[in-house]
């Protein structure tokens, strides 16, 4: 598949608008957006210049789960809630990584009829994760 230009490449892919975080996120140095299984995803490359910020953002969407990711030293998947809708969130500390990417967490639902999937590396809260994915409207 070629290089997707921007997010109306995975509008097309879905066959319906990609679903976007509504709340504000941290300052992006650039955004990604690639095909990835049945669904897409967006990747938002944060400034993590400032001591402390995160470094990245990731939102699956797409009507089959996302490919799995081997998470060494995740723990198990911690059952939460997004809204009415029930969710699971899971943390691994990615040791070896630039500690701007640690840890990295991830939080997946579903929701109108899609599968969703955030993940977060850096220092991210599991309630932020939340607070982000209750904005996302499939």
């Amino acid at each position: 598949m070629a290089d997707w230009e921007g997010i109306a490449d995975a509008d097309a892919h879905l066959g319906r608008g990609f679903p976007l975080p509504t709340v504000p996120l941290p300052l992006a140095r650039w955004v990604e957006v690639l095909p990835l299984g049945t669904g897409a995803e967006v990747a938002w490359n944060l400034d993590d210049t400032r001591s402390g910020a995160p470094a990245r953002l990731t939102l699956y969407a797409g009507p089959d789960p996302a490919p799995e990711r081997d998470l060494p030293g995740a723990g198990p998947s911690e059952a939460v809630a997004v809204g009415a809708v029930a969710a699971a969130l899971r943390t691994a500390p990615l040791s070896e990584a630039e500690s701007s990417l640690r840890p990295v967490t991830e939080l997946a639902w579903q929701a109108g009829g899609l599968h969703l999937r955030l993940t977060a590396q850096g220092p991210w809260t599991g309630s932020r994760l939340i607070e982000i994915a209750a904005s996302i409207t499939p």
